[in-house]
């Protein structure tokens, strides 16, 4: 008979228990996020649902769901489920895992699946003592890790098992996560009669970085700890959410005008080199939920823009702090955006990229010109239409320079539209050799000149009409 004394404890735990633990979702319909792999008819949700899921990892951020989908899998499957936790789990507790496994295999028929967290924690001996049982079928391997499987995780485990990359949740899952904690009766704080201000909600939102966990904890913490008054509602405001996370609101909305009004304070000051302000509107976007990626996407077409050919290995560097954002992540992607910062707003400026706006000016509003026989391809027409012929080869001559050599059509020759910024870095070195060639053009009688690049500039040292 069952003990009524402990189904009491059980039922008293459960009350106690925090509130991002009782608020687990119980069914997949509950899931926050993740769309991707748990969408209507996606691999891993039929699998779910059709009990017949095989060895996976789940690797993702904390707070995005890979113990709660492990749990989701033992609720639904007729398999055994046994949880082990790496940072307490030893090389016996593996072997002690297995030994049961086989022995309900052989005495019951029944399957056993193995679900380690923090699976990244184990060494390579504790994971190779694993990879055998794995491979005979013995346990269905589970593991969550929220380290890249592929660097953390021995090859061959990896191999054999199907990896699922769980992501950040958006504002609008968390959004969803806190209506279910203050709206369910049974597990969250729909029994209770509690105001939670908008501000409030989206400050605590916006500073959980997508870890629902992380939400819950703070909406508790909140909840529990302001007073409510005889008859009144438990109310939670800005400064309660301030208080109950340890972290000040910054007046920042993602889709107004303090999102675009930062980012252009930002640009400016990259664009002006002051490295000081520069790193102070960006720690600003960063401490207010600004999305990294979109940053360093702004960064990379900085350098390009106004970095430029000044300094060409500025989009080299701002390239590099994209693609290792994605293998880091954060918190410690706020060195690689710190640093691709500092190196932007401390490079040699030039705009002449716009060069590039004036040709393509020029194409929109001239007609357009006929290309000279000697820059057609010479591989098919040469014989017969003298395609590729009278075009000297610039390898063949000193320097690689054919002085005199026209590429542009007849009527535009000696029109130019690139002006490389003189004393600018790299480019300094750029002017100084277009000088010279253009100069021994001239002197084979190409008389027109034409600078379609604007001299004139204004405040932001751009030609005026261009923002």
């Amino acid at each position: 008979m069952p003990d009524l004394f402990d189904e009491a404890a059980d039922e008293k735990r459960a009350e106690q228990a925090p509130l991002a633990d009782r608020m687990r979702p119980r069914s997949l319909g509950e899931f926050a996020g993740q769309e991707h792999i748990l969408g209507e008819g996606k691999l891993l949700r039929r699998a779910i649902e059709a009990d017949r899921v095989q060895s996976v990892l789940f690797y993702g951020p904390p707070g995005t769901g890979k113990t709660t989908l492990a749990r989701l899998i033992a609720r639904r499957t007729e398999a055994h489920f046994t949880t082990l936790n790496a940072v307490l789990a030893g090389k016996d507790d593996i072997r002690e895992a297995i030994h049961q496994a086989q022995d309900r295999q052989k005495l019951r028929g029944q399957r056993t699946i193995l679900f380690i967290d923090e699976v990244h924690r184990f060494d390579k001996a504790q994971q190779d003592a694993l990879l055998p049982h794995v491979e005979d079928g013995t346990v269905t391997f589970i593991g969550a890790t929220t380290e890249n499987p592929y660097f953390e995780v021995i090859g061959a485990l990896v191999s054999r098992s199907r990896v699922f990359e769980l992501k950040t949740l958006s504002e609008k899952d968390l959004r969803g996560v806190a209506r279910r904690a203050l709206e369910g009766d049974e597990r969250g704080y729909g029994g209770r009669d509690i105001e939670i201000t908008g501000d409030a909600l989206d400050h605590l939102i916006s500073t959980a970085n997508g870890d629902a966990r992380s939400l819950l904890n703070a909406l508790e913490l909140a909840v529990e700890t302001t007073p409510s008054g005889d008859g009144h509602a438990t109310r939670i405001d800005l400064s309660v959410a301030e208080d109950s996370i340890q972290q000040r609101a910054v007046l920042y909305d993602r889709d107004g005008d303090a999102h675009f009004d930062t980012i252009s304070a930002f640009i400016k000051s990259l664009r002006g080199s002051d490295p000081d302000a520069a790193l102070y509107w960006l720690a600003r976007m960063v401490y207010a939920g600004e999305d990294a990626r979109f940053l360093l996407r702004r960064m990379c077409i900085f350098a390009a823009e106004d970095v430029g050919m000044a300094d060409p290995r500025a989009l080299q560097v701002a390239q590099s702090a994209a693609d290792a954002f994605d293998r880091v992540g954060m918190p410690e992607g706020q060195f690689l955006l710190a640093e691709c910062c500092l190196y932007l707003a401390t490079a040699p400026k030039s705009n002449s990229a716009f060069a590039y706006f004036d040709a393509l000016k020029h194409v929109e509003e001239e007609q357009t010109a006929d290309m000279p026989d000697k820059l057609k391809d010479a591989s098919r027409d040469k014989e017969g239409l003298g395609h590729g012929e009278g075009y000297k080869y610039p390898h063949a001559y000193r320097k690689g320079y054919a002085q005199g050599e026209q590429y542009l059509p007849e009527e535009m020759q000696g029109l130019y539209f690139y002006a490389p910024r003189e004393g600018q870095g790299y480019e300094e070195r750029v002017a100084e050799r277009l000088e010279e060639w253009r100069r021994r053009d001239a002197e084979e009688g190409v008389a027109k000149r034409a600078r379609r690049y604007a001299d004139a500039e204004d405040d932001d040292g751009r030609p005026e009409e261009r923002t």
